[in-house]
């Protein structure tokens, strides 16, 4: 954050001098008409939006950003206290609102101001949001049912960091509720590691796996629910991929389909050639590949190429993930993300973003609007953490308090 003050001094007489010699050319090339119908020729009133214009000025010393006076408005506020207002320029910086607090004194013949201002960084702006990024509104009467209910199908033997993680990324990016499904060994440990979500158990077929008759349980809680996803952490057992297959092929609700669901999905090219526009997949290159019959190396040799493939062969919207990551579904165009944070290069990272996109939808976002900002929002939190921590050592779980202060920003006008 820059934070700079600026102050200015203008005396009255100097400024009746300046009228009296220059006349209405001087004062067309100073002050807005505004600015002039308010002062009305009192030479201490223009002295004194003089002298603040100059103080403002100052405030930006030091920034990319450069108003002439003519672009600088000083008029009373409500309140009586003057107001800065930023008029349009053509700069690059002319879309951001820094905040200038003024003041104007007048003292013996002397109109003195004094500005402050507080203004992001361009380190600290987020990068330029592809034209699909739409947020969720937050109505002040909204309750947690106005935000919708997620449900998760997610966990493994070995794998309950994935379950976490992506639930609780739910939970951040603003769904009303997330209800987590897992195995039934599970349940112990995710009761205690999710305080926020509700784990409920599903009957396994080896520990930790998920057993195919689990499926009318978990589609029964799919239809109370506004979205779902599937898929993080859950293991290759073949019981649970038939449940897989049973849930994406029967499921009302938008569906995020990630990770061993997507390796399931490889297996049952039928089934893939008819997920249709409800579903969202979020492989990474290896992920896509199997879906593709094609070698890593060969989607990475042509990205665009491979996610319009995917996305026409099965209707879903495809999120390509890696640095700008790729999102198109089957009847438009290819959206990219600017971002390219190799912090992000690590475990678990996927699994929140697989949070994220169901929790917009859940939200009301469609599956396209969910994926676009669903990546957005993660890479920029990943951008972020990187500056403080550096290209390495981020963790999945540091992107859990991020999110929501990313969506802040974004609301506040950041996009």
């Amino acid at each position: 954050m820059i934070r700079t003050v600026g102050v200015d001094v203008c005396g009255v007489e100097r400024m009746a001098l300046a009228v009296r010699r220059s006349g209405a050319g001087f004062l067309k090339k100073t002050f807005t008409a505004a600015e002039l119908a308010y002062c009305r020729g009192r030479s201490e009133k223009l002295a004194g939006r003089w002298a603040a214009k100059e103080a403002v000025i100052k405030c930006f010393t030091g920034t990319p950003i450069r108003y002439p006076r003519r672009h600088i408005e000083i008029l009373p506020g409500p309140d009586g206290a003057p107001r800065v207002r930023l008029l349009e320029t053509g700069s690059a910086h002319a879309s951001q609102q820094p905040k200038i607090a003024l003041s104007i004194t007048h003292q013996a013949g002397i109109a003195v101001a004094s500005a402050s201002l507080a203004l992001a960084s361009v380190q600290e702006e987020p990068l330029p949001a592809p034209d699909a990024v739409v947020l969720p509104q937050r109505p002040p009467q909204a309750h947690k049912g106005s935000f919708g209910t997620v449900v998760g199908v997610a966990g493994s033997l070995g794998l309950t960091g994935a379950a976490f993680l992506s639930a609780t990324s739910a939970a951040r990016s603003g769904a009303g509720m997330v209800r987590l499904l897992v195995a039934e060994s599970l349940y112990p440990i995710l009761a205690v590691k999710c305080t926020e979500v509700m784990a409920n158990r599903l009957p396994e077929a080896a520990p930790g796996a998920i057993s195919h008759a689990a499926a009318d349980g978990v589609l029964r809680q799919l239809r109370a629910a506004a979205a779902g996803y599937i898929g993080p952490g859950l293991g290759r057992d073949r019981s649970t991929w038939r449940m897989v297959y049973e849930v994406i092929a029967k499921a009302e609700v938008p569906l995020v389909i990630d990770a061993d669901a997507l390796n399931a999905l490889a297996e049952n090219r039928r089934l893939f050639a008819k997920l249709g526009p409800t579903r969202v997949l979020t492989p990474h290159p290896g992920e896509l590949g199997r879906l593709l019959n094609r070698s890593t190396e060969q989607i990475q040799a042509d990205r665009p190429a491979a996610v319009r493939q995917a996305a026409r062969q099965s209707g879903a919207t495809v999120v390509l993930k890696g640095a700008r990551t790729l999102v198109c579904r089957a009847d438009g165009p290819i959206s990219e993300d600017p971002h390219e944070v190799p912090a992000l290069a690590t475990g678990g990272t996927g699994d929140v973003l697989t949070g994220l996109v169901a929790a917009l939808l859940a939200q009301g976002c469609q599956p396209l609007e969910a994926a676009v900002t669903a990546v957005y929002v993660h890479a920029e939190a990943g951008r972020r953490l990187s500056r403080r921590l550096g290209e390495s050592g981020l963790l999945a779980s540091d992107l859990l308090g991020e999110i929501p202060l990313v969506m802040k920003v974004l609301r506040e006008g950041g996009y």
